[in-house]
């Protein structure tokens, strides 16, 4: 029997979503879509996001690509700019309409696709609902989340009751920069996303392990994107700050010791890199990613893989295994 392999982390806007932000409810708080020759635009209160291209909703040309890419099934999660944004009616209402989508592509595709929900997640209440009902949709796997929610870390008791619902119903939570950390000096030579978006993401580690929040919840799963960012190389600096800070003092164990609560994807760009992170948190910790259809993504993802030269073993563990178990596919 021929391998899956399977990409956890790749992208999708659903026309459905998009056709949200383009009414007076999205346009009254400064969002709008509008398409273009080949793609489309997204309008946020930043500036116009794009053009992307028409493959982030297009399935059959997805499929295209992850036939050329040697991938036999993807995750769909929605990015930037998410929903958090919206009052909570109207986030709610993005959220029910990404959720469906994805759960009828996945329906399509069952094979091919599977999807991670979103939730309004300002509005307990509307969150706890929308994931009683989502994770009842078929082909929602997982949970899509934030690396900060307008402003609020991971770590802000707000989130506490929907941890606590999600780990109860065995789901995964997916992590994805948003508004990553920096200023001025970031806005040169796209340094928001090359430096801004792996600081992020270690940033939000960086509040579960000491906000002690995967204490609280010793079964949550979480995986970290383009391979945890700079979390992997600062684990030492964390380790030795636990040591001498009073700031630290409070946590049971060395940061070192949470590295194995998460999972990682392979988006590292460098088959050196990956091989470190394996050595680093094990090969049952890493999953396939591209990052579909981004630029910052890969559009060879296996590659990176065999370049790193595992073994039989690790490798479909990275490619399949891994994902197979976490995600129950």
């Amino acid at each position: 029997m021929t391998q899956r392999i399977i990409d956890t982390h790749a992208h999708y806007f659903p026309k459905s979503f998009l056709e949200l932000l383009a009414t007076d409810r999205g346009k009254k708080l400064g969002f709008g879509y509008h398409q273009v020759p080949g793609g489309f635009m997204i309008e946020t209160p930043g500036g116009m996001r794009g053009p992307q291209p028409e493959k982030y909703h297009n399935l059959d040309l997805r499929l295209a690509d992850m036939d050329a890419q040697g991938v036999t099934m993807q995750g769909l999660s929605l990015t930037a700019p998410m929903v958090y944004w919206a009052d909570g009616e109207f986030s709610l209402d993005l959220c029910k309409a990404y959720n469906d989508s994805a759960s009828a592509s996945a329906q399509q595709y069952p094979d091919r696709l599977y999807g991670y929900m979103t939730l309004p997640v300002l509005d307990t209440d509307r969150a706890l609902g929308e994931l009683a009902r989502a994770s009842k949709l078929p082909g929602l796997k997982g949970v899509y989340l934030g690396t900060h929610i307008e402003g609020r870390d991971l770590s802000d008791p707000l989130f506490e009751p929907i941890y606590e619902a999600v780990a109860a119903l065995k789901l995964p939570i997916f992590l994805h920069p948003i508004k990553p950390l920096g200023g001025p000096r970031l806005k040169p030579f796209h340094l928001g996303n090359l430096i801004g978006n792996p600081t992020e993401t270690a940033t939000a580690a960086a509040h579960l392990i000491f906000g002690g929040v995967l204490d609280r919840h010793p079964t949550l799963e979480v995986s970290l994107p383009h391979a945890g960012g700079s979390l992997p190389i600062l684990i030492g600096r964390w380790d030795h700050g636990h040591k001498v800070r009073k700031e630290m003092k409070h946590m049971p164990k060395a940061p070192s010791e949470y590295l194995r609560r998460f999972t990682y994807d392979t988006i590292t760009h460098s088959a050196e890199i990956l091989k470190n992170l394996a050595a680093l948190v094990g090969t049952d910790r890493i999953l396939l990613g591209s990052d579909y259809c981004a630029d910052m993504g890969s559009t060879d993802p296996v590659r990176v893989v065999d370049e790193a030269g595992f073994g039989a073993q690790d490798r479909s563990r990275i490619l399949t295994d891994n994902a197979v178990k976490l995600l129950n596919l």
